[in-house]
């Protein structure tokens, strides 16, 4: 019967009738205010800035009502070692963005304009929580707002050592349907670049190292972020502080696409702004003002005027209007209590307005409606095909290889420092490596100069690598754009060639110059050796970057770490005088297994070591055999030795995995 009678109100005014004939009166008013109510609910249903409700098809309305919004607050406790308290950051906030508006939202620092904007938008940070209900055409929001809507971050983050051009098309093949073609997708890229005037720094990188010439400006930063969130044409767009850092030309030119945006093409534009000037407060269709985390006024912005006015708060011709507006919400330092008591009051007379029923109204028109939108939007969302993992994996390791070459302190700068290195080294061993028993000293030395520079080095290179990139990676996971998994194997891939051409260099420049045994054999299971504790090191400096906040507090966890494994790598201690306490740790120290491995085939069947003529009483090893027993090593243990470099590799990188994805939920 429901379905007879929405089917006989197909247009607009029909729905709109119907909606009204079951809205309940307000309890405590007369039949004439309760008429003055419908009178004005109609109005609004005819609103002359929005026109008529649409579906998805056209536009989307964003509800919220009764959202409050929490922080997890840790404290210390005698009872409990931590207790978790909760701090309230949005307090029962009620409101409503409608279809093809550009909304404002402000208030003064702190009042909670980010973190409301963060919940509408799904995109909460961990340890906030949001309670309320918040719907998208009646619907309520999921996961699927990754798809529908876009967010625009304060921060432009960006890989700066990508062109304009280059950026653009790479997110086009990670954010687009797998379906749509390659020409489709140039398509796209080109119009955003010439409609937001791009062009012409096409071809710059995003950023030039330090040099202004040929980095994009502030500006161009701007609508470069614009752009990459408009590649997938989203219903709803939020911005946060769009026009921070911008002078203001460039910020009215901004907010002048986003006008076009939601006038020409029916979206829908929340942002969070700033101290905007006059004119480009005037040009905002609604504004939803913020105070003390509760709402204090959702309407346009002659009505917010006529509402403080009425409230006792007068404009003054001359002044800016948002100045004012934020001015008034503001808490004044050394004034706290007054200032608090002042919001609390403006945002109590705000929820009894009529500006209030009516927000009210559009929030129970959208639930009473989104029986008819459900089915629109499911259809628009199964419809979208994500590209494929392997796809994804393909470009974000092309991405991450364009800045690994590019960026001469990451790569280029390592393999000289590592040649210059090399060299010095092996000039130091030159002549020295001989059958006697000082030349068993210099072999030794040599070997462990290849094991502590392939660990040390890039073990702590590493270790800012990947928390550079964390904020990158926090905005495009979030943004739904790819998992953890594709985000790490393509770093390991793009790190790849590096982690075998740099210790293969170190490796044939050493043994060259110190003349190490001239065995094809000997000298392909040092390399293989190198090669493999390099990236084990890398693995390792990998995971302690990722399971720590910060890399000074993984510094001070890594530092001791290594001194345990190099002491019982064997250079410095015969392994098997050991205490028990420390016996084990050899077996986690990729020190031993390489430093064992080199030396097993540098002394294996040797047995022609002479001893010092003049000196007879001093001990003399006179074989390989007695080196390999000097050391606690065995002639038997060099499978053992790689397959343990290997299982330490795989194990480094699990808990590196593993810990990036806890930190991602965390986050």
């Amino acid at each position: 019967m429901e379905d007879d009678v929405v089917a006989s109100t197909s247009t607009a005014e029909g729905l709109n009738g119907l909606f009204l004939e079951g809205i309940p009166k307000i309890a405590g008013l007369s039949n004439e205010e309760n008429g003055k109510r419908d009178i004005a609910e109609k109005s609004l249903l005819k609103s002359r800035n929005y026109g008529q409700w649409c579906p998805y098809d056209e536009g989307v309305t964003l509800t919220w009502r009764d959202l409050s919004v929490y922080t997890v607050v840790k404290q210390q406790s005698f009872i409990r070692k931590s207790a978790q308290t909760y701090k309230r950051l949005i307090n029962n906030a009620s409101g409503a963005v409608r279809a093809g508006s550009l909304v404002a939202m402000m208030g003064a620092s702190g009042a909670g304009k980010s973190t409301l904007m963060a919940a509408l938008a799904n995109r909460l940070s961990g340890g906030v929580i949001a309670d309320g209900d918040i719907r998208v055409n009646g619907r309520p929001v999921g996961k699927f707002m990754h798809r529908l809507a876009g967010f625009m971050h304060q921060e432009d983050l960006f890989v700066d050592t990508l062109t304009v051009l280059e950026y653009l098309t790479l997110m086009a093949k990670l954010k687009l349907d797998r379906r749509t073609s390659h020409l489709t997708q140039q398509q796209k890229v080109s119009n955003l670049l010439i409609h937001l005037g791009l062009t012409k720094c096409a071809n710059s990188r995003i950023a030039s190292n330090g040099s202004s010439q040929n980095g994009l400006s502030g500006g161009e930063r701007k609508r470069l972020s614009f752009a990459t969130e408009m590649l997938t044409d989203p219903a709803i767009l939020f911005c946060d502080e769009p026009t921070t850092g911008l002078d203001s030309y460039s910020a009215q030119k901004l907010v002048e696409m986003m006008q076009e945006m939601t006038s020409v093409r029916g979206k829908t534009v929340i942002c969070t702004i700033h101290q905007p000037s006059s004119q480009l407060f005037e040009m905002f269709h609604e504004i939803v003002l913020i105070g003390d985390g509760r709402i204090a006024f959702i309407g346009s912005t002659n009505d917010a005027l006529e509402f403080f006015e009425r409230n006792g708060y007068h404009c003054p011709a001359t002044y800016n209007p948002a100045d004012f507006l934020i001015r008034t919400l503001a808490i004044t330092p050394g004034s706290e209590d007054i200032s608090h008591m002042a919001v609390r009051k403006i945002c109590d007379q705000f929820a009894v307005s009529e500006y209030a029923q009516q927000v009210d109204l559009v929030i129970n028109y959208e639930l009473h409606m989104g029986t008819s939108y459900t089915d629109s939007l499911d259809e628009k969302m199964r419809d979208y095909k994500s590209p494929f993992w392997f796809s994804k994996l393909y470009w974000l390791t092309y991405r991450s290889s364009l800045e690994l070459t590019r960026d001469h302190s990451i790569q280029t700068m390592r393999i000289f420092q590592k040649i210059l290195i090399a060299v010095m080294s092996g000039l130091c061993f030159t002549s020295s490596v001989r059958l006697t028993q000082f030349g068993i000293q210099s072999v030794q030395g040599a070997l462990f100069i290849m094991v502590t520079e392939n660990t040390f080095a890039p073990m702590y290179a590493i270790l800012n690598y990947f928390p550079r990139q964390f904020p990158l990676l926090n905005k495009e996971y979030t943004s739904g754009i790819y998992p953890p998994s594709v985000f790490y194997l393509s770093n390991l891939l793009a790190l790849g060639p590096g982690q075998i051409l740099e210790p293969l260099l170190f490796v044939v420049i050493v043994y060259l110059f110190a003349g190490l045994r001239s065995s094809v054999y000997a000298f392909g299971i040092t390399v293989l050796a190198i090669v493999l504790t390099m990236n084990v090191s890398t693995a390792c400096g990998i995971f302690f970057s990722v399971a720590f906040d910060s890399v000074p507090i993984a510094m001070s966890y890594l530092v001791p770490f290594d001194y345990a494994l190099m002491i019982t790598c064997g250079a410095f201690i015969k392994l098997s005088t050991l205490p028990d306490y420390a016996y084990w740790i050899q077996y986690i120290s990729w020190l031993m297994y390489s430093y064992e491995a080199m030396t097993i085939v540098q002394w294996n069947n040797i047995t022609n070591i002479s001893c010092l003529e003049n000196q007879p009483d001093l001990p003399c090893l006179e074989n390989g055999q007695e080196i390999l027993n000097k050391f606690s090593f065995g002639e038997d243990n060099l499978q053992r030795d790689i397959l343990g470099l290997v299982l330490l590799y795989i194990a480094f990188h699990i808990l590196g995995f593993l810990c990036l994805c806890k930190r991602m939920k965390r986050n």
